[in-house]
């Protein structure tokens, strides 16, 4: 297993957790976006592993957003603002398109790019402690690395654009009435509620995870909900005949525990 410089990785039971480790709020700098690619792209094309957390160090921040410094650093010094905002948005894509499912543990702030994160992630648990918000607006920009796209589908249009247009933090509690996070939990609790979700889904199919994922994110797509049917049809038909499916129904049948070889 690699060694990155912002991001550290550990598996045990199938389950990868990814930890950002760049201190003092784990902002997004350029080392720390490359640091967290190239370690995703390793636990995604290791076997061993089924399901994927991504969390941050410390108690202050999962992540507390881009490296303003860097920021303030686009289109000049020879850094091209397009470019940068182009590679946040191509790792983010590559997390919420994963095959594999991705749990964001959000054990502290969530701001701009940290929420843009937890948010290209398949499911999220976050502290009670925890806060989250898209301040962008406050620094004269806007959301670069999703937040104008993945936030309005999660909590609404009206509320996506207060939040945006505000720059205001929502609490924890909010981000659940909003259905923007899937579970509130006591501080201090967020990994460990976040690995035995992990480990339960860990006993699942891996491909019939896969077909479930790709179903959703391409019916998500869709205009029309017969064309995301027609996503969930074909996705349906590729499991028939699986090994993973005549165990899943035998198992049923027999009221055994199914065992899944991921085939």
């Amino acid at each position: 297993m690699a060694e990155y410089q912002n991001v550290h990785v550990a598996i045990e039971d199938r389950v990868a957790t990814l930890t950002i480790d760049h201190p003092p709020a784990n902002a997004f700098d350029t080392q720390t976006m490359l640091d967290l690619e190239a370690a995703f792209d390793e636990v995604s094309a290791n076997d061993d592993v089924k399901v994927i957390i991504i969390t941050g160090a410390g108690q202050f921040a999962f992540v507390a957003g881009a490296d303003v410094n860097e920021i303030a650093t686009l289109d000049k010094e020879g850094v091209d603002a397009r470019s940068v905002i182009q590679r946040g948005q191509k790792v983010f894509c590559k997390i919420n398109a994963s095959k594999k499912p991705v749990i964001a543990a959000i054990n502290a702030v969530a701001l701009g790019g940290g929420l843009e994160l937890s948010m290209a992630c398949h499911i999220r648990i976050i502290s009670q402690q925890a806060r989250m918000g898209q301040p962008e607006m406050n620094l004269g920009i806007i959301p670069g690395w999703g937040g104008t796209q993945r936030l309005p589908r999660l909590v609404g249009r009206g509320k996506a654009t207060e939040m945006i247009l505000t720059g205001d933090m929502i609490t924890a509690q909010e981000a659940y009435r909003l259905g923007l996070v899937n579970k509130v939990v006591p501080a201090g609790s967020v990994l460990k509620e976040a690995y035995g979700l992990a480990r339960k889904l860990a006993g699942k199919s891996a491909v019939a995870m896969a077909a479930a994922l790709g179903a959703i994110d391409e019916g998500l797509k869709e205009a029309d909900v017969n064309d995301g049917l027609e996503h969930e049809l074909d996705h349906f038909v590729s499991l028939v005949g699986t090994h993973d499916m005549q165990e899943g129904v035998d198992a049923f049948l027999h009221k055994r525990r199914p065992v899944f070889t991921d085939n």
